[in-house]
This record gives C-alpha cells, sequence and structure tokens, in this order.
C-alpha cells in the first residue's frame, strides 16, 4: 500500500499525538530523563534547554515518550523498585508508561490504581518481550497464543481506565507456526482498546534478521477502527515515512534506532512537517549531548546513581565514531562526570559517520527457540492465568 501524504496527527483516544511517533518503552533506557531528552529534540528545542516542551494530558507535542515497563502485580504490593521505575518528572505531560502482567485482577487493579491517582494519561500493555524468564511464564509474547486470557486481561484495563487510553504492543506471534498479531488485534478492538502496535517480528526472532513489514499492512487491513502502529527497524526519518507510506500505518514506535541518538526524533519531527532534516551532530556537539543527558541523570538520581546508570549510553552515543577502545572502556568505567569531561576533552572532532545511523545498537540476539510454560501451546483455549511466578517482578523489556 503507498500513500502521497501521511497523517501528522495520530489520535489514540483522547490523546493527540503529533508527530504520529511514540518512544518504546525500553527497560533502563527510556527514564525520565532520557524521555526529557528526546522530548526536547522531538519539540526542536536547545537539547540544554531546562524548560520541559509544552505538553497536557490531552495532546503530546513532538511525540509521545514512553515510560519504562512496570509488573501489576508487584506494583499494587508496593515494589520498592517498582514505584521508583514509575515514577515521572515534575511538569512530565502527557504521563505514559508500559504494564506487564499475566492475571486480569492485577493487571486491572494496576490500571484502577495508575487512573484513580492521577498518575498517568496513558497505559500500553506488554505482549512483546521475547526474554526467556517472561516467555516460559506465560508473560509477554506467549501470553497472546492464550486468546481467552488475553481478552480478560484487556476488558479488565479498559474497564478499569475510565476513559484513559488503553494501547497494546505485541509481535507477530511466538513463531511462524504460532501467528497471533491478527487475533491480537481483533481483541483489542473488540473491547475497546485505542490503539495497537505491532512489533514486525515474532517472538523466535527476538531482534535479529529484518522486520517484516507487511505484517504491518495485514494487520492495518484487519483492525479499521482504531490505529495500528509499526515497530521494527526505524533507523532513520525515512523510515518511518517509508513504513507508513508501504503499510498504510497510522504512526510508528521508535525503539532501537534513538538508543544514542535522541536526535533522531527532531529528524522525525522535521521529516512529517516538511522541514529541512538538521544534519546529524559532530563529535563534538555528541559529547555536548552526552553531558546533557548525564546531568539530567544526575538531577534524577544523584551523580553516583546517575553516572553508574549512564554507563550504558556512551557505547550508543559513540557508534561509528572512530575513537578507539579504551575511549570506549573509560566511558564504561566513569564514576563521576568530571571523568566523563576529561574523555570526551581528549577527543578530537569528528563529523558524524553517515553510515553510523544504521549501526545496530541495543539486543540483536536471535533467532532462538522461545521458552514457554508447560503444555502452552496445547492449552490455547485456556483462560487460567499461569500463576503467581508469572506475575512476580521482572526487569525484561
Amino acid at each position: 500500500m503507498s500513500t502521497s501524504v501521511l497523517p501528522d496527527v495520530l489520535q489514540i483516544g483522547r490523546l493527540s499525538v503529533s508527530p504520529p511517533v511514540v518512544l518504546a518503552p525500553m527497560a533502563g533506557v527510556t527514564t525520565a530523563p532520557y524521555r526529557t531528552l528526546c522530548r526536547r529534540f522531538g519539540n526542536r528545542q536547545p537539547f540544554d534547554d531546562a524548560t520541559l516542551p509544552p505538553g497536557d494530558a490531552s495532546t503530546a507535542s513532538g511525540g509521545l515518550y514512553v515510560n519504562q515497563m512496570i509488573t501489576a502485580r508487584a506494583l499494587m504490593e508496593g515494589h520498592k523498585k517498582m514505584l521508583h521505575t514509575a515514577r515521572f518528572a515534575d511538569g512530565e505531560a502527557p504521563r505514559s508508561i508500559q504494564l506487564y502482567g499475566t492475571d486480569p485482577y492485577w493487571i486491572g487493579e494496576a490500571v484502577r490504581k495508575l487512573v484513580g491517582e492521577g498518575e498517568v494519561d496513558h497505559i500500553d500493555l506488554n505482549l512483546g518481550c521475547p526474554v526467556p524468564k517472561v516467555t516460559r511464564h506465560g508473560g509477554g509474547s506467549a501470553l497472546p497464543w492464550h486468546h481467552h486470557l488475553l481478552r480478560n486481561i484487556v476488558r479488565a484495563m479498559v474497564n478499569n481506565a475510565e476513559g484513559v487510553p488503553i494501547t497494546l504492543k505485541f509481535r507477530i506471534g511466538i513463531d511462524d507456526d504460532h501467528i497471533t498479531h491478527l487475533d491480537t488485534g481483533r481483541i483489542a478492538e473488540d473491547e475497546g482498546a485505542s490503539a495497537v502496535a505491532l512489533h514486525a517480528r515474532t517472538a523466535e526472532q527476538a531482534y535479529s534478521g529484518t522486520a517484516r513489514w507487511e505484517a504491518i499492512g495485514e494487520l492495518k487491513e484487519h483492525v479499521t477502527s482504531i490505529p495500528v502502529l509499526g515497530n521494527g527497524d526505524i533507523w532513520e526519518a525515512s523510515d518511518a515515512q517509508r513504513m507508513m507510506a508501504e503499510t498504510g500505518c497510522d504512526g510508528v514506535v521508535v525503539g532501537r534506532g534513538c538508543l544514542g541518538r535522541p536526535w533522531l526524533f527532531q529528524e522525525l519531527s522535521e521529516a512529517f512537517t516538511g522541514t529541512e532534516i538538521t544534519p546529524a551532530p559532530s563529535l563534538a556537539e555528541v559529547g555536548q549531548i552526552m553531558t546533557t543527558h548525564l546531568d539530567l541523570l544526575i538531577d534524577w538520581l544523584g551523580e553516583d546513581r546517575g553516572t553508574r546508570d549512564f554507563r550504558k549510553h556512551p557505547g550508543w552515543y559513540l557508534k561509528g565514531f572512530p575513537v578507539g577502545s579504551q575511549v570506549r572502556q573509560q566511558l564504561n568505567q566513569m564514576k563521576s562526570r568530571d571523568e566523563m569531561l576529561a574523555v570526551l576533552g581528549s577527543l578530537a572532532d569528528e563529523p558524524f559517520p553517515p553510515e553510523a545511523a544504521r549501526l545496530t545498537r541495543g539486543h540483536s540476539h536471535g533467532p532462538r527457540r522461545v521458552a514457554l510454560p508447560h503444555r502452552w501451546i496445547e492449552t490455547r483455549d485456556d483462560p487460567t492465568p499461569p500463576g503467581a511466578a508469572a506475575a512476580a517482578y521482572t526487569s525484561g523489556g
């Protein structure tokens, strides 16, 4: 499918998103500091501007930026780490978060709590995580196979949401022999979800190979009353536009492509408004962006924890730059802001390598056999939640 005019606004229930771009929830990555940095770029503000971009509960300006996944039962039981993960920055709006769970009761109660306490403006359901510690308990990308259970979960979420948009993010299926994306889309539509998003890979693929965008187009043909978003292999703004033109999807979800490249959201904003794309930053400018990112983390967590949390990011920021393994190792072991500034200050400026935008970031493992509960395939029609183990706290994707 192709179109010459692409929509520049995405309507998710009562929430307007412009441009039609969503930052995917990523464990340990989409913290409040990183969301703030991405939002500044999406709104084409100076990245070191200390003010939050404009936004309210009904308007996602510059895109929608989703918090990390939280586990429903752990939230309800007051798990300290989960409560911290669920936090938003002061003034952050709209507030978007992803829930994980396998029991309609706990997920429904988590939605009731988040909505009742005025904590969120949008809730997404994690049906895409492929990691074994999640799928072996029937969660993440394993859950849609049990379609009656999934229907009960979505119904519980929508019934307790009081109009707050509920969305689902899922994969094509467990593997090529157990495809679920069309059934999942229909269930979401039937039960009152506000949108669906498809990561166009199976759980077996994990993050390997090429995303199968044709599955997004297939889903769009079957789900007609709510928006369908596409996810997978969006490395540059042109990829997002091409995905929407080829599949007819209503918006895009960006994950690994923005790791170490928060300015991708500026490129997307410019592309959707027909503005000339700003050149990618040089190494010196990337160093300034890294410093702003670290400063936001230090403000959020304190210097020690903020610095340690930042260590995962330098490798992504410096991807493709000829800086050498010693520099990367120093940044991976840094203990303070001053250490990072000293390392960055020793580097000669370099233009952004054109090929670096398409270099793989984050997970790249797969394909691999999907770990599932005993007889999960054979008991597809059983609506019974898979048990307490599946609801335990996990940091899976």
